[in-house]
């Protein structure tokens, strides 16, 4: 296999520090050729003087500005959604692995595709917003799509070698997240501290609430939707609070083939990075003695009921999915900042759909135009 030169969005998060982990146990197979961050300076700092990567991006220009006063090596200092389009559209790499969180992903990724280049896709905004769009550029241009969420690459991998036509459905499998067995009631007096206090994963603050709430689901039904082709009817949540088996797909002479593992992003980005190769890693294995229960349920939608909105507008269809995630992003925020209850996030985002009449087959434009729109009406409901 061939160097390989990666384009990181995201670095300073948790699948980008995962995937810099990887990077750095095959020096021999993987370079960087760019990484990309928010705000966090003093994290991206050491990742540039370790990987040295030719150029760097930085969402604030001032930010931008104090990077480069504190840079003693050669690195090119990029800033704003012009560096991020700059960086995916004109450099050298094979890979762009999208670990931005949010909708800010979505433009470099559609530069990447144009290009042809692989994207390991751990950004599941980019599907959801504009999962028309990215499939229907991917198919045109050949860029391959490989999925870096633990149950998106458990489901890739499960359907390699079969044909579309065998598959029943797939199965995403949820923890359940915090509030398990939380009564509906309860989740109105529960505290952020309580919504961070993931039981299996350690995450951003963003996806830690999204998994609470179960919107991290509802998101992953959207984005299986796009990346596979299935029909919501063919898209199966099932809660499986060991987080072992990561998803399954049925086929339809009743067999099931499953996906299973700790829960170690390490594993999914590898893969997406080495796909069709398995490289030998030294994470830590599976002992399935050690594990002694798998369990699983249906969720209860009436309780979560961010996982029935995410249903509900794959079936709309058009913009409503943007709609969805530019209301969420707003609610979460707001729930994190201690504006909002926790029970508040799907009525804020359910309020939001309401308000904005669907666009079908938007392009590029107009789903920039309804995540704005989405978003400043989020804020002021």
């Amino acid at each position: 296999m061939k160097m390989k030169k990666i384009l990181i969005l995201g670095s300073t998060g948790s699948i980008g520090v995962n995937t810099l982990n990887v990077i750095r146990q095959f020096p021999e197979r993987f370079s960087i050729a760019a990484l990309t961050i928010n705000t966090r300076i003093d994290l991206l700092e050491p990742q540039i003087l370790e990987f040295k990567p030719p150029v760097v991006v930085v969402k604030d220009e001032k930010l931008a500005q104090e990077l480069r006063k504190r840079l003693k090596i050669k690195c090119e200092v990029l800033s704003g959604i012009d560096g991020l389009i700059w960086a995916a559209s004109q450099l050298d790499y094979d890979i762009l692995l999208g670990a931005m969180v949010g909708f800010a992903g979505l433009a470099p990724t559609l530069e990447a595709i144009k290009r042809g280049k692989r994207i390991a896709l751990a950004n599941k905004e980019t599907l959801v917003v504009g999962g028309e769009l990215v499939t229907g550029l991917s198919r045109k241009h050949k860029a391959e799509i490989i999925p870096v969420d633990s149950e998106h690459s458990a489901i890739y991998q499960c359907l390699v070698g079969e044909k579309i036509d065998s598959v029943n459905k797939i199965i995403i499998t949820a923890s359940g997240g915090p509030f398990l067995h939380h009564k509906k009631e309860d989740l109105e007096k529960v505290s952020v501290k309580d919504a961070l206090n993931h039981p299996n994963w350690k995450m951003g603050n963003k996806i830690t609430i999204d998994s609470a709430s179960m919107m991290n689901k509802g998101l992953e039904v959207i984005e299986a939707h796009w990346l596979f082709g299935f029909p919501k009817e063919k898209i199966e949540v099932v809660i499986h609070p060991q987080s072992i088996v990561h998803s399954m797909v049925e086929f339809i002479d009743g067999s099931i083939k499953a996906q299973i593992g700790l829960p170690d992003m390490k594993i999914p980005i590898q893969y997406a990075l080495s796909y069709p190769e398995r490289l030998e890693s030294n994470f830590q294995k599976t002992c399935l003695p050690d594990i002694k229960t798998l369990t699983f349920f249906a969720p209860d939608v009436q309780k979560f009921e961010c996982l029935d909105l995410a249903y509900q507008v794959l079936e709309a269809g058009g913009t409503a999915p943007c709609v969805l995630n530019a209301a969420n992003e707003i609610a979460v925020d707001r729930f994190l900042n201690g504006e909002i209850k926790f029970s508040y996030i799907p009525r804020l985002i359910n309020k939001t759909l309401e308000k904005i009449e669907n666009h079908k087959s938007p392009d590029v434009e107009t789903l920039f135009e309804y995540d704005k729109l989405a978003r400043d009406l989020a804020v002021q409901l």
